[in-house]
C-alpha cells in the first residue's frame, strides 16, 4: 500500500516509533494509501571522498548533484521501495530518507536531466499483500530498480520474484534471505549481525553470561543463532528470550533479564528505540541499571533520544553496535550533507539525525552512483547491471567499501563500530571492529567475498 505524506503526519501520534530520533517513523497503526515521491542521487564523486570540511550547517546541498540550482525535467527514472510499517515496528524513515536524498539531487540536475521518482509500498508483514506490492511497483508503476526496501519479511517473500526479473536489490537487511540470496545488497548489518556486534563487545569485556532479549517477530530463531554462535565460540553461556511488543509490563522483563544475567552478565536488547527504552527506563526505575556488567543493544538504539531519556545514571553502562559511521562529532562531507538534506528535504523522516535515515542516505546515494555509469536508456536491465556493478564504493558512512558483486549470498557492510551512552550522546566506544566470523554465516560471505578494505 501507497503511503500519503500528509496521512503519516496527521497519524504521527499513532506512530509507535515516532519518538525514536534515529529510527524510522512511519504512520504505524493507520491505514496507508497512495503516494509517489520524486528525488534525485548524488554527484558522481562520493559524498565521502570530497575534501570539504564545510559544517552541516553551511553546506549547499546542490552539491548533492552535478547541475546546481538547475532542476530535473526529463523522463523520470522509476524507483520502488517496500517498508513495514505497522504498529510497534515502522521502517518507513530509511526510504523516506533515500526520497529527500533523491529530492535534493533532482532540484540540482537529476541523472543527466532525469528526476528519479521512487514509489513507497508499506506493509504489514502481510505475505499476500507484499507480494502484491512487489508486483504494484513492477506491472504497475513499471520501476526500473528497488532502493530502500526495509520490512520484515519482504525479502523471505519476494527474492525468487526478484531473481526471476533480473532485479538487484539495495536495501536494508532483516529477514534472511536479505543476505543469503544473489539479489540483495543490504548498507546494513540487520538484526542478526548488528546483534552480533553488541555481544560481541560484550563478550570483549569478559562477562560470564549474556542474556538476549528481542521482538517476538518472525525470524527470530535466525538472529539469535548469530549471538549464540559467537557466546559457543567464547564458552559464555546464553539465555535467549523473546518480548511480545508493544511491551506491558517491562518491570517484569527488566527484572527476568537481570536475574538471569547476574552481577558479571551482559543484557543484551534487540528492540525497536521506544521498546528498548521502556525496558530501561523500567531496571533504572527499579535501580537495576547497576546489578549487571553492563546493558547492550543492536544498531536501533543507537540515538540521542534514548541517551537523553535515559540520563547521566546510564554513563558507561550501555553500549550499542552502530552499523554506520556515529553522526555525534563527525565533521566529513559525508556526515554533513546528509544532514543537511535531512534538513532540508527530510520533512517526512520523523526519526531525525540517526542510523535508519543515513541507511536511507546510503542506499540512495550507491543507487545514484550506480545510475550515473549509465550511458544508455534507463530500464531494468542496464540499471540493475550498473546496482550488480558497484565496487568499491565510499559511502562515506560505513567503515567499509562498498561493493555489490556476483556473489550467492551478500554482507558488504560487516564490520562495525560501538557507541555508549554519555550525558545524553551516544559517543563512540570502539572504532571500526570486523564482526567475528564465528557466525557462520560472515564466515561463509567472507569466503566467497573476501574481506572489504576499510573506507578512507
Amino acid at each position: 500500500m501507497r503511503m500519503h505524506i500528509s496521512a503519516l503526519r496527521a497519524h504521527r501520534t499513532r506512530r509507535t516509533i515516532v519518538l525514536a530520533a534515529v529510527l524510522a517513523l512511519g504512520a504505524a497503526g493507520c491505514s496507508s494509501s497512495s503516494s509517489s515521491s520524486t528525488g534525485g542521487g548524488s554527484s558522481t564523486t562520493p559524498a565521502g571522498g570530497s575534501s570539504s570540511t564545510a559544517s552541516a550547517g553551511t553546506v549547499d546541498t546542490s552539491s548533492c548533484g552535478t547541475k546546481p540550482g538547475v532542476a530535473a525535467t526529463g523522463t523520470p527514472i522509476p524507483l520502488g521501495a517496500i517498508a513495514t510499517n505497522q504498529p510497534g515496528t515502522s521502517f518507513t524513515d530509511i526510504p523516506n530518507m533515500a526520497k529527500a536524498y533523491f529530492d535534493c539531487v533532482n532540484a540540482n540536475g537529476g541523472i543527466n536531466g532525469h528526476p528519479i521518482k521512487l514509489y513507497i509500498e508499506t506493509e504489514q508483514t502481510n505475505p499476500a499483500q507484499i507480494a502484491a506490492d512487489a508486483k504494484q511497483l513492477v506491472q504497475t508503476d513499471k520501476v526500473v530498480g528497488i532502493v530502500g526496501n526495509t520490512s520484515i519479511i519482504e525479502c523471505s517473500i519476494n527474492s525468487g520474484y526478484w531473481q526471476k526479473l533480473g532485479f538487484y536489490i539495495i536495501d536494508s537487511g532483516i529477514a534472511p534471505e536479505c543476505y543469503s540470496t544473489p539479489n540483495s545488497a543490504a548498507v546494513n548489518m540487520g538484526p542478526r549481525y548488528s546483534s552480533d556486534g553488541a555481544v560481541q563487545y560484550a563478550l570483549a569485556q569478559h562477562v560470564s553470561k549474556v542474556v538476549f532479549d528481542q521482538a517476538n517477530v518472525p525470524g527470530t530463531g535466525y538472529i539469535a543463532a548469530g549471538p549464540a554462535a559467537l557466546a559457543k565460540a567464547a564458552n559464555t553461556p546464553i539465555v535467549q528470550l523473546t518480548e511480545n511488543v508493544p511491551i506491558t509490563d517491562a518491570s517484569s522483563v527488566a527484572i527476568k533479564e537481570v536475574n538471569d544475567a547476574g552481577p558479571n552478565g551482559a543484557v543484551i536488547l534487540n528492540f525497536t528505540p521506544p521498546q528498548a527504552l521502556v525496558i530501561l527506563q523500567a531496571a533504572q526505575k527499579l535501580g537495576l541499571e547497576n546489578r549487571v556488567k553492563l546493558w547492550g543493544c543492536s544498531t536501533p538504539c543507537n540515538t540521542d533520544f534514548l541517551a537523553q531519556s535515559l540520563g547521566a545514571k546510564w554513563n558507561g553502562k550501555l553500549f550499542v553496535n552502530a552499523e554506520l559511521t556515529p553522526p555525534d562529532g563527525t565533521n566529513t562531507p559525508a556526515m554533513n550533507l546528509y544532514k543537511a538534506i535531512l534538513k532540508q528535504y527530510g520533512t517526512s523522516v520523523q526519526g531525525g539525525i540517526g542510523s535508519f535515515s543515513q541507511m536511507g542516505f546510503t542506499e540512495a546515494e550507491i543507487a545514484v552512483h550506480a545510475l550515473q555509469s549509465i550511458t544508455g536508456p534507463y530500464t531494468v536491465q542496464s540499471v540493475n547491471a550498473a546496482f550488480k556493478a558497484v565496487k568499491d564504493f565510499n559511502t562515506g558512512m560505513l567503515c567499509q567499501l562498498w561493493t555489490y558483486g556476483d556473489y550467492p549470498l551478500h554482507i558488504p557492510n560487516n564490520a562495525d563500530y560501538t557507541v555508549t551512552a554519555n550525558n545524553g550522546k551516544m559517543t563512540t566506544a570502539q572504532g571500526c571492529t570486523a564482526i567475528s566470523a564465528a557466525d557462520p554465516q560472515i564466515a561463509q560471505y567472507r569466503s566467497a567475498a573476501g574481506t572489504a578494505a576499510n573506507a578512507p
